[in-house]
């Protein structure tokens, strides 16, 4: 087992033990550490949430074939320096050549895409973000829907968004040199395989209020004094399911993307960890028979990657989910888990019926999903048990499956309403069907009622807006910042006949 953290930094090697660990990234990053008294300032915070982009970085992950590094962007100040283990970090600074800046950079300047600068660091790591992306598809221009679903996670007060993308527009991204060229990858990975996957364990930093010297609860009822903090990566699902069983009040951690917008605003501790995202037996990602397993600790990216082909609608819907930099970092696991009402996945596995796969020292067990959540943010979901991966049977040649998200904005919002409608369909009538709502309850919430109305009907638009004014008074929706009661309730019925019209212009032919 080691005691220390290893990975690079521009090239430089970094070893990092006890409290540094628990630091934000930007925090590593901005403010010096013991290892190096360089402080890469070019590194952004403005909103501390993941929501502005001016702190993105790329992170290099080495490939499993061992013969170089998949670079993505992230936003360092919601990632933490444990996550950093055996990666390889590129900032602003690291982008620059040794006689010149970056073709990148150059484009900024010359496109007058930097105003204040403050937000220009993060751009330019998202554009090499891209330039990772699509430099090896032959394309010698990023398309407008590139750039913009790319840069969705930059935000930019005083410049303004057609200069931005006036310079993504001006470069061969082919003609850019990927970030591997400019660093000796070779030894870097010689060096991570030298180190091997053995877990690690950390002493963390005690968190100012917290009383670490509170009795504690085990798994089996026994009383005990609290176990001093640590931060724990384990490399095996053994490893893991030993580790929660010994300390179930520990904070299990993928992709914190979550957790680490509430670390920044204090509202929780993140000193006792689990650091899960090394566990290779729960970043699997695959289709068995007719259902799409998921892996606990596969991020949105793979996920949206994957899904393109197979669930087209869940694809579009994921290209909504966060930003790039989120998506590259999040887990669906770790949506389910957040067990938020508003969690744009969970309408989709409602209606396709998916199962979570559950364990701990004492076994497995399969939960469907309406029975994992009990209530608002409360889950079947024992301490010492984690969720190992998702099964969800996928759509057969006659059913129809519509997704929708109700935001303010297109791009990095909460959703206002979010829906989901599968369908099966014989003869122009509805077999069966499967809706559900989120945004309008303490939980995602099926319409049962306006289920069974339309079960046996013909698919018109009749039958629709009848069942949508049925399932406006199956909701309970409250009145927040982002939208009345009353509106989400004309919302949900809306988006019956909506649901009906999108149908109508499919391949499979309903009746109008």
């Amino acid at each position: 087992m080691r005691d220390n953290l290893i990975f690079y930094v521009n090239r430089t090697r970094h070893v990092v033990r006890g409290s540094e660990a628990a630091l934000t990234l930007t925090e590593y990053l901005r403010d010096g550490h013991e290892n190096d008294v360089q402080r890469l300032v070019g590194t952004k915070v403005a909103c501390a949430e993941g929501d502005c982009g001016a702190c993105t970085v790329l992170v290099g992950k080495p490939l499993n074939e061992g013969d170089g590094f998949e670079y993505q962007t992230i936003d360092a100040c919601i990632a933490f320096v444990y996550q950093m283990d055996r990666r390889h970090v590129i900032t602003v600074e690291g982008i620059r050549r040794e006689d010149a800046l970056s073709e990148v950079q150059t484009a900024m300047v010359d496109c007058h895409g930097s105003q204040c600068g403050f937000c220009t660091p993060g751009f330019v790591m998202a554009l090499h973000g891209l330039v990772e992306e699509h430099s090896c598809n032959g394309n010698n221009q990023l398309s407008d829907d590139a750039l913009r679903l790319g840069l969705s996670g930059n935000l930019c007060r005083c410049t303004g968004y057609d200069q931005i993308l006036d310079a993504g527009r001006s470069f061969d991204p082919t003609a850019v040199a990927v970030v591997a060229r400019q660093f000796d990858t070779a030894a870097m990975l010689a060096d991570f395989t030298a180190i091997g996957d053995r877990p690690v364990q950390l002493n963390s930093r005690p968190t100012a209020g917290i009383n670490r010297t509170a009795d504690s609860t085990s798994t089996n009822g026994a009383v005990g004094k609290a176990l001093p903090p640590e931060i724990f990566l384990p490399s095996t699902l053994d490893d893991l399911l030993a580790r929660r069983a010994e300390r179930p009040a520990a904070t299990l951690v993928a992709g914190a993307t979550d957790l680490g917008v509430q670390h920044n605003h204090g509202r929780i501790s993140l000193d006792d960890v689990i650091f899960t995202l090394g566990v290779e037996e729960l970043g699997q990602i695959e289709i068995e028979g007719n259902e799409l397993i998921i892996g606990a600790t596969v991020s949105w990216s793979r996920i949206e990657s994957f899904v393109c082909e197979h669930v087209p609608e869940y694809h579009q819907m994921i290209t909504r989910f966060g930003s790039p930099q989120v998506r590259h970092a999040g887990t669906l696991a770790g949506n389910l888990a957040n067990a938020s009402p508003v969690a744009d996945s969970i309408p989709f596995h409602y209606v396709a019926g998916s199962t979570i796969e559950l364990a701990s020292i004492r076994g497995t067990r399969q939960v469907p999903i309406e029975e994992f959540y009990l209530g608002y943010k409360q889950l079947d979901l024992q301490p010492d048990e984690v969720i190992v991966s998702v099964r969800t049977p996928l759509p057969t040649a006659n059913e129809r499956l519509k997704l929708y998200k109700i935001s303010k904005r297109r791009d990095m919002d909460i959703s206002t309403v979010s829906a989901a409608f599968w369908l099966e369909l014989e003869d122009q009538k509805i077999r069966t069907a499967r809706i559900a709502t989120g945004g309008v309850g303490p939980t995602v919430i099926r319409l049962r009622q306006a289920e069974a109305m339309l079960k046996g009907q013909p698919m018109t638009v009749q039958a629709m807006r009848a069942a949508g004014r049925k399932g406006r008074d199956e909701i309970t929706p409250i009145s927040d910042v982002r939208g009345s009661d009353s509106y989400r309730l004309q919302l949900v019925e809306n988006l019956f006949v909506k649901c009906f019209h999108d149908l109508s212009s499919s391949p499979s032919p309903v009746e109008v």
